[in-house]
């Protein structure tokens, strides 16, 4: 039994598998999660096959997880099947534009934190994928997704084959404001960062990497103006072919 305080983001798994109930019986406890007017804007698309993870890999630039897990979740904005209902039951459906894109993407985005304390409690071992939105146009193709749907979280998921440590956390000062958002300075960035900065595996990761700062590292290196610029192009165009955007 996991909780919160012992979490950790899973990479490795066994060789037991995840079996169907134990998914279904998940996916409908996390149903009850906050939901905007009660719609539930998201679909999970689930993926098994050997064949259809390895064509999802390469939009995920190929971590080997995508590959290796027993499932991976595609959790998706979905205002789709709102539409599709509202079309159905003389409705006149206003859903492509932005704000519906934005709401559906908070529903879809609260369904999977709620799932993913749940795969906590249970013993479940998964990793929370950040490629999800830089290619998009890749998961479209590869899942089918119909207008109006959009790929916003994946997670590969299975039992735990490895325990690696827990990754460092900011204190809470340095993200809770009182009233109204405290800027910071250079003495507070200081204070909330140092500690980070120190950790060996920090340190031997800017020293690998040829920086002089961590912040470097994530500037120049792993999150680039470059690399990000680019990405927001893709995403807008996917938005756009999904049709919450002109």
């Amino acid at each position: 039994m996991k909780n919160l305080l012992t979490r950790r983001s899973i990479r490795r798994y066994s060789d037991r598998q995840v079996g169907d109930e134990l998914l279904s019986r998940l996916f409908a406890e996390a149903a009850r999660t906050q939901t905007m007017g009660n719609l539930q804007l998201y679909s999970v698309v689930v993926t098994r096959e050997a064949d259809m993870k390895a064509r999802l890999a390469p939009a995920h630039f190929n971590q080997p997880m995508v590959t290796e897990a027993p499932v991976v979740l595609t959790i998706c904005a979905d205002f789709n099947r709102t539409t599709q209902w509202a079309l159905n039951r003389k409705g006149h459906p206003g859903y492509d534009n932005m704000l519906s894109f934005m709401n559906a993407a908070t529903d879809a985005l609260l369904y999977t934190q709620t799932l993913c304390n749940l795969m906590d409690e249970e013993g479940l071992g998964y990793c929370y994928l950040g490629t999800t939105l830089y290619q998009p146009g890749q998961i479209i193709d590869t899942l089918q997704l119909p207008r109006l749907t959009f790929p916003v979280a994946t997670l590969t998921v299975g039992w735990p084959d490895e325990c690696p440590p827990q990754s460092d956390r900011l204190p809470t000062d340095s993200f809770v404001h009182h009233e109204v958002y405290r800027d910071y300075t250079p003495q507070s960035i200081d204070a909330f960062y140092t500690t980070k900065e120190q950790l060996e595996e920090n340190r031997k990761f800017v020293q690998i990497n040829g920086k002089e700062t961590l912040a470097q590292v994530f500037t120049d290196i792993r999150y680039t103006r470059a690399d990000n610029e680019a990405m927001s192009a893709e995403l807008l165009r996917a938005l756009h072919r999904q049709g919450f955007i002109d």
